[in-house]
């Protein structure tokens, strides 16, 4: 399956029409000046290299496939149809309008249609969106439409809850606020019971389950 659908017509795919890494540090080197400090000074000489490691490991999804990760699947699961859910998946991403880090938590969960994954997968899809540059809402729903299309389940739902520092530590600088965002499909979109044990589940972890 082609990863193709799962990326913006817009981001960079070909590592040759990337910047170099000196022209990354160049850049760094100017927003310095901006700020109005000496990139030459002892304290930031090695600033430029530091920030862009950094980037590297920020927005290492841009160079992983979310598809691949998926695509190897069991088919022995002794009839197992219920709810598989990872909970309080941590979650840091960065605000593409800001570049400022977003912190919180994932919730995903799918009704398998024959098909199980390792739960280590669901993590890792979780990740490799987020270290891209997100908006909350894009995020979700690109989480759980990468599950819908690889595993064709009975149903996916995503529930991210996070914190973003474009709102805390600058504009309106209200601290304590979290966004929450959800996608649902299939069945925990259309049947209203499988919704409601859903959120049980996530809001009420195994107690729901005695």
């Amino acid at each position: 399956m082609s990863n193709a659908k799962f990326l913006s017509p817009h981001v960079v795919t070909d590592i040759s029409q990337r910047p170099s890494r000196e022209e990354a540090e160049l850049a760094v080197r100017t927003l310095i000046r901006w700020a109005g400090d000496d990139p030459d000074r002892e304290g930031l000489v090695g600033t430029p290299d530091r920030v862009v490691r950094s980037y590297e490991e920020f927005f290492a999804g841009y160079d992983q496939d979310p598809v691949d990760i998926l695509n190897r699947t069991f088919e022995e699961t002794d009839g197992y149809d219920e709810i598989v859910l990872l909970r309080d998946i941590r979650l840091e991403s960065h605000c593409e309008h800001h570049i400022v880090p977003i912190l919180g938590k994932a919730h995903v969960a799918y009704l398998p249609d024959k098909r199980v994954v390792g739960i280590s997968k669901l993590a890792r899809v979780v990740e490799v969106y987020a270290k891209r540059l997100q908006i909350q809402e894009k995020l979700t729903a690109q989480i759980a439409n990468t599950i819908n299309e690889v595993l064709q389940p009975k149903g996916v739902a995503v529930v991210i809850e996070a914190a973003h520092q474009c709102m805390t530590t600058r504009g309106v600088h209200n601290p304590g606020v979290t966004m929450v965002t959800s996608r649902m499909l299939g069945a925990f979109r259309d049947d209203p019971a499988t919704r409601r044990e859903i959120l049980g589940l996530i809001q009420g972890g195994t107690r729901d389950l005695h």
